[in-house]
Order: structure tokens, then C-alpha cells, then sequence
């Protein structure tokens, strides 16, 4: 499954929404945003999800509408990341390096908000869920 694809993205959907670390501890910080993921060196984002009160209610390709938060990552490291997903000093690192960079929203904010914080690093747990069941 090609990373990001609409498939890749109904499969990630569905382990956001399952995975009570994630999505109902957004749901108790009545989380509600729009979030683009890509690469730094396209013009737009490649995908992008929309959260309702934690739950991912929309994934799926790029389609214009305004984002919260739009990260991007050079694909081997989106990749690397899909094979052993970061912590929060890793997510901390790629931050500084500049191999997560975010063309919107303010990581610097969220990431000291404890309601927010571990199930933004959690997120990137999933994707190796993704990859695992794309090959299932």
C-alpha cells in the first residue's frame, strides 16, 4: 500500500479511531482540527485527515481545504518512521533537524500540552499498524 494513498489513509483512519490512546484522549480534550501530511518539496500536501471530538472523520487525498497543521517529511524518512515510529525526543529531533517540518500549526505549543502531546507522538505509532495490515 503506497504511503499516503487513499487506502493507506482509510487504514490509518481506522487504527486512529480504535486506538483509545489516541482518539479518546483527543476526545476528552474536544479535539477538532484539520491536519495535512507530505512532502516538504511539493507545493501541497499529499493527504489530510479531519478530527471531530478525537475521531477521524475524513482521510483521504489532498483537496485544497485549509489546514490546522500540515507536516512534511522527505518520504524515507516518513518510511523510517513507518518501520519503527519516534518517541517524543525523537519527534523532538526531526523537529530541530528540520526532518519533520510543519508548514502550518505550532509544534512547539502542542507539544507542551500533555492532552495533546502523548497522543500526537502515539499517532506516529499507528503507522506501522498501517504498513502491518497492508500486508496481512
Amino acid at each position: 500500500m503506497e504511503l499516503f494513498s487513499t487506502d493507506w489513509m482509510q487504514s490509518y483512519r481506522s487504527h486512529w479511531n480504535s486506538t483509545p490512546e489516541v482518539a479518546d484522549a483527543l476526545a476528552r480534550a474536544q479535539f477538532c482540527t484539520t491536519i495535512g501530511v507530505g512532502f516538504p518539496d511539493h507545493d501541497a500536501p499529499s493527504a489530510f485527515v479531519r478530527v471531530e471530538h478525537g475521531q477521524i472523520v475524513h482521510a483521504g487525498p489532498y483537496d485544497g481545504t485549509d489546514l490546522d497543521w500540515d507536516m512534511r517529511a522527505h518520504p524515507e524518512q516518513w518510511e523510517k518512521w513507518q518501520d519503527s515510529p519516534p518517541g517524543m525526543v525523537g519527534l523532538g529531533s526531526a523537529v530541530a533537524l528540520g526532518r519533520l517540518k510543519f508548514f502550518a500549526g505550532d509544534y512547539a505549543t502542542m507539544i507542551k500540552n500533555p492532552a495533546l502531546a502523548g497522543p500526537f507522538v502515539k499517532s506516529f505509532g499507528l503507522m506501522p499498524k498501517v504498513r502491518a495490515s497492508a500486508a496481512a
